[in-house]
């Protein structure tokens, strides 16, 4: 029986991805450069995949602090515009409903997260938030973040179910041993999401009785 939903963030409850993506284009194309989404995949869901920093600096693009702190506001002001995506708030009222266990895992900063959760009114609406914080040791695609969240919320990895966006975000949870559910978004769509269990359009289409909820 399954007992708790695990849920990834960037670019699955908010769309952070996206106007990340967007931020960082603009950044190349004022340079005379572009970023294709190929490259930038390796970025999404995990920490230290893929520098644009390092990545400009060897096309002979140096960013002072002024233009990253400009690209950090843009990304920010864009994030903003985004509402939680759809399906979100109608799965965690069922989950209420059902008495299950939620959490988010993420690659990213609680702070990160809490901003944007708090702007929604969702930053305690779960029973455990585990993030990262920068430590690339324990970033998806390894699947430490989702085995912390099974030990935080005393449910064994068969009696959860997580819902990633990403590559990264599902080898994590397989990695862990957690059925998965990919939700792509706009930019990881046209990324390989083969190591999820099964594949969906939105959360809107998430059965969970079909899950064995």
């Amino acid at each position: 029986m399954i007992r708790a939903l695990l849920f990834d963030f960037d670019g699955l409850l908010h769309d952070t991805e996206g106007p990340s993506y967007r931020a960082w284009a603009e950044v190349y194309e004022r340079h005379g450069h572009e970023l294709p989404l190929g490259t930038w995949a390796a970025a999404i869901g995990t920490i230290d995949g893929f520098d644009p920093v390092r990545h400009l600096d060897g096309l002979g693009v140096t960013l002072d602090e002024a233009a990253q702190e400009a690209r950090r506001r843009r990304d920010l002001d864009l994030c903003d515009l985004e509402e939680l995506r759809p399906g979100v708030a109608e799965l965690l009222e069922e989950a209420d409903r059902r008495g299950l266990r939620t959490a988010i895992v993420s690659s990213s900063d609680e702070g990160w997260i809490a901003r944007h959760l708090d702007r929604h009114d969702l930053l305690d609406r779960f029973d455990a938030i585990v993030c990262a914080n920068g430590d690339a040791a324990r970033a998806k695609p390894r699947p430490a973040l989702y085995l912390e969240a099974l030990e935080r919320l005393g449910v064994r990895a068969e009696e959860a179910v997580a819902f990633e966006d990403s590559p990264n975000g599902a080898a994590a949870a397989k990695a862990a041993g957690i059925l998965c559910v990919a939700v792509p978004n706009e930019v990881t769509s046209a990324l390989d999401l083969s190591a999820a269990d099964r594949v969906v359009r939105s959360l809107e289409d998430v059965d969970l009785d079909e899950l064995g909820i």
